[in-house]
């Protein structure tokens, strides 16, 4: 059986736009972090065979329907200590949830930068000076929420998605496309 290795240096880039994964890993190169980059979870299976990271970045949303919730999931299940980040042009409050509790330790929104990826590594702790909104969350925000709350419970399947709303699939899929990331 091949002896796993582990650096404190060590980062895994689980991303599937190979543009950003690219970017993403000579920045990391930069700041002296020895990165993988993996685009599939079957990529991912394959590196954590060699080597255990310290660190990991997860994109929430992968190709072909996978998701960055089973990544981090495989990632923590690996090592309980390792310092996971997701990254997410979808953020909502159902998935923050999910991948903190399947072992992410911070969850960013893109787009985000080397910087707070970084600053996100070192923070091990929630902050209790955030401040609190008293404003009311919208019916369009509810509806956000609800709509990714059942594409992460579906595993991203768009028709059983679509089936569990009760929505045509094609409404839902304009409802995805209307909904711009800022």
């Amino acid at each position: 059986m091949e002896m796993i290795v582990r650096f404190d240096r060590s980062l895994f880039i689980v991303e599937d736009d190979a543009t950003f994964a690219k970017t993403l890993k000579r920045s990391f190169e930069k700041r002296d972090y020895d990165v993988v980059v993996c685009h599939d979870r079957e990529a991912l299976l394959g590196a954590l065979e060699k080597t255990v990271p310290a660190y990991a970045v997860v994109d929430l949303k992968l190709g072909a329907g996978g998701s960055g919730l089973e990544c981090v999931k495989l990632l923590s299940a690996r090592d309980a200590s390792m310092k996971i980040v997701v990254l997410t042009g979808f953020a909502s409050i159902a998935t923050a949830v999910e991948a903190i509790k399947l072992g992410a330790s911070h969850y960013l929104a893109k787009p985000a930068n080397t910087d707070d990826i970084e600053a996100a590594f070192g923070r091990a702790e929630g902050d209790v000076s955030v401040p609190l909104s008293s404003r009311p969350t919208s019916i369009k925000n509810l509806e956000w929420e609800r709509i990714h709350e059942t594409l992460v419970e579906t595993g991203f399947n768009i028709s059983e998605t679509a089936r569990r709303l009760g929505l045509h699939r094609r409404t839902l899929a304009r409802k995805l496309e209307k909904r711009v990331v800022r």
